[in-house]
């Protein structure tokens, strides 16, 4: 009887060291897929910071020819999500969509004009931060609505110096 209980511990360690294993291996797969998903979060985030060089040099130009065409800058506001209502941003630049949903101040700062809404944002100046500008603008939104940022620089440029700009 002696060696059923040795042959029987011997079967429960094997057993145990399998499921050890199993564990082991389900902890290395997660491990390895975690290294993999930072590896492509920092990828694309040094990608878009690539980009967003790039595109900061556009605008650095697109600065440079308004203020020597003599384009009017103007108070840029931001509208709520709601979409109703404008709200004052104390940013001074000019707008790149006729929508008025993006921005270029005159320190050559990029701005997104749509934001949450807020209480008495109508009566007050709402902040709005700078953003890193894309090379693609509206990238994911519907279509007809994502233009890259070079396109909407040079149609700026075509609206011209008049009030409708």
């Amino acid at each position: 009887m002696p060696d059923d209980h040795a042959a029987n511990d011997a079967a429960g360690d094997a057993a145990g060291d399998a499921a050890g294993d199993a564990a082991d291996d389900a902890a290395r797969r997660r491990a390895e897929r975690a290294e993999r998903a930072d590896y492509h979060v920092e990828a694309d985030r040094k990608r878009r910071e690539r980009e967003s060089v790039k595109a900061q040099e556009m605008i650095d130009r697109f600065v440079e020819q308004v203020s020597e065409a003599g384009f009017p800058t103007q108070e840029l506001t931001a509208r709520p999500w709601s979409g109703r209502g404008r709200y004052k941003t104390g940013i001074t630049g000019w707008y790149l969509r006729r929508d008025q949903s993006i921005g270029i101040g005159t320190d050559g700062a990029y701005y997104v004009l749509v934001v949450p809404s807020e209480r008495f944002g109508r009566w007050r100046t709402v902040t709005v931060e700078p953003t890193p500008p894309p090379l693609q603008v509206g990238a994911g939104a519907r279509d007809g609505e994502s233009a890259t940022l070079e396109e909407l620089l040079r149609l700026r440029l075509s609206w011209g110096t008049g009030a409708e700009a």
